[in-house]
Order: structure tokens, then sequence, then C-alpha cells
């Protein structure tokens, strides 16, 4: 049996005359760059995320988070706190507007932001704080402090909600991505940029544009980052069964609880955290934490099943924040999550065959040894 770490055939054959026709309507109208598309894809994105909610599409996730940089006007000696267990995106865009990361562990059962960490990484130069809804949970947003502001990574995270709030629409700022693997995906890249501002708002629409408002009129030095109208029709399309995909791969989840239960290895690999309090999870990946790890993806590989890192190295020990100083051990638990997590198969349309194939699978591995 073969096992893909995703599959989205099921989906585009479900959808497929309905994205037939929403492409066929943009190359009909020959209106590629914003437009008519991306106003009523932004439009039912505000609605899906809740009362006043401006959505602003841009060309990726991580432009997402640099937009909201900008639009905060932060820079040359501003510290914003960022947990290292992330994609790099959500430290790159930090750098790139001259501010300093300031990097702080995560919890051990979620992989989210730890928020006694920041507390003790708090100082005066502190201007926001990234919170990393990682792999579909949110983060524990009630327990960041008062004063920085919050921006919401929320790219694994559409649908999630924490207590009662959709993920994205909780902070200041929250920040989306439409990368194809993502609960939400498109045909290529895309990302959003979510505020409650009406004035944040105005001006997340003229960064995007080259800082222009207005066209050929710069009021400051913006970003060509503009989501195409092409991926907006689409997403359009697929946002209408969203929810269903989301309620799938919570089923899936749940179907491994009990396969997992039943293989008895609970003291070989632990599940990631269920619902409880105000989180509801919305399983973008479903990741184990795995003794021998590297051995038992192997082993997986041989028999078809695909599997996934996230993430091999965490990002104050990336070569290229080098200069900042930070050295192994200043983050453990992160550092010991690049080393023992494994995300398996969760898409929707997963059959109980093969998720009672992973399994077994990953049974028999222990029990060789």
């Amino acid at each position: 049996m073969r096992v893909p770490l995703l599959d989205l055939r099921g989906q585009y054959a479900a959808q497929r005359d309905a994205i037939g026709e929403a492409i066929d309507g943009v190359l009909d109208s020959q209106h590629f760059i914003m437009g008519p598309e991306v106003a009523a894809f932004e439009s039912e994105m505000a609605e899906f995320l809740g009362d006043d909610v401006h959505a602003i599409g841009c060309a990726s996730g991580s432009d997402a988070l640099l937009l909201a940089m900008m639009a905060l006007d932060i820079g040359p000696g501003d510290e914003v706190i960022v947990p290292v267990y992330s994609f790099f995106a959500t430290a790159s865009c930090v750098t790139r507007v001259g501010a300093t990361p300031v990097w702080v562990d995560v919890e051990p059962d979620t992989g989210n932001i730890d928020t006694d960490d920041v507390a003790r990484k708090l100082s005066p130069r502190t201007k926001a704080i990234i919170p990393v809804h990682l792999f579909g949970r949110s983060a524990n947003l009630a327990g960041l402090p008062d004063g920085p502001v919050i921006i919401e990574d929320a790219a694994q995270s559409l649908g999630a909600t924490f207590a009662g709030v959709q993920s994205a629409a909780w902070a200041q700022l929250g920040c989306l991505s439409f990368f194809p693997s993502k609960n939400l995906g498109g045909f290529g890249d895309g990302g959003m940029v979510t505020c409650k501002d009406p004035a944040m708002a105005r001006r997340l629409d003229g960064l995007r544009r080259h800082g222009a408002p207005v066209k050929y009129a710069h009021d400051e030095v913006g970003l060509n980052s503009r989501l195409d109208a092409l991926q907006a029709a689409i997403l359009r399309v697929r946002l209408r069964a969203v929810a269903g995909w989301i309620e799938a791969r919570r089923a899936n989840a749940q179907q491994y609880r009990a396969l997992f239960a039943d293989a008895q290895i609970a003291e070989h690999v632990a599940l990631p955290p269920e619902d409880d309090g105000p989180y509801w999870h919305t399983y973008n990946q479903f990741n184990l934490r795995a003794r021998d790890r590297d051995a038992l993806r192997s082993h997986l590989a041989a028999r078809d099943i695909g599997t996934a890192i996230y993430y091999p190295r965490p990002l104050h020990l990336q070569k290229c924040f080098a200069h900042l100083g930070a050295k192994p051990g200043d983050c453990p638990v992160a550092e010991a999550m690049c080393q023992d997590a494994l995300a398996i198969p969760v898409f929707p349309g997963m059959t109980v065959d093969q998720q009672e194939y992973v399994v077994d699978a990953i049974r028999s591995f222990y029990l060789a040894q």
C-alpha cells in the first residue's frame, strides 16, 4: 500500500468543474492582477474569520509577515520575540526590516510558543511578539503579556479557534498562507494579512502595491506583493469546502488516537494534544514525537509511507543567524523536538485502511527492537 504524506487529488476531483469555471472566468476577463476576484475573496475571508476583520491578500504567507512588520514601523533598534521552532519566514521577516529577533523556546507537547519564556525575554525594546499556531493548533494567546503588538503567524491554522475566536482574528494582526499544503491551499503561492483597524487595513493595502494606495502616488516604499486573480478565484471555490476538509482531518486524528491506543506503543510515540480548554485543533499536520525518529522514518519510507520533519533545525541555530550569538542548549525543548518530531499523513480523503497501515508499520518498527 502507498500512503503519501499529502494527497490533494481527491479534493481537486470534487471541485474540478467549479475550479475550471473560475479559471475560465478570469481568463475571459483578462484581469489577472487584483480586481474583482481578489476583492470578493477578501470579503469572503473576512466573513469566514469573523466580525470587524479586514483581510488583505498578498503574494505569500512570508510576505504577509513582512507586510505586518512594515505596517507597524518595526525597524532597527526594535526587538521582536520569535519562537525558534517554526518555518524560516517567522524570523526572516524580522531581520528584513532591520529589527532583532529574540529567541524563545516552545511547549513540549504542542511546539507552540512558551509564554513563560516570553515573559523572561521581554525588554523595553520589545515591539512585537509572533506566536505561531503550529500544525493547526492555536498558541496560548491569553498567556501573552500586554504591551507589545501581537502578530499571529496563522500560516498553518486557518479554521482553528482559541476561546471561540478564529485563528488570525484574535490579535492586532494575523498572517495566513495559501501554500498548496495548507488547510486552504491554492495552486501556487498566496497569503493574507488580517487586522481590525480600518486605518491599518488601508495602509496594508497600499504597502502591497509599492506603497501606492492610488496608482503612481507612492506614500512610502512598499512591496510588489499582490494576490493574483487566478489564485483568488481558485481559493474562493476551495473556501466553500474547507470546513469539511478540516472536519475530515479531525476525524482522522481521532481515528489515529484509537489505533495508537490499540497498538500500545505509548512509551515510544507521543501524540499531539487533543482539544482542551480554549483550543480547537485543525491538524494541518499530525506531528508525533517518536523515539529513534530517523530510523523510524527510514522504516516507513521503505513501506511507501510519506512523512516529514518539521523542523530539522531550530531558527536560533541557523547559520544566517549566527551573529546573534545563540548556542545549542539555549532553547532545549525546541532543540529536542527537532530531533524526534515526525509528521505522518492526515489528509482529507485518507482511508481507515491507510491509517491502519501507517500505525501497523510504526508498531512493527518498535516491536522489532
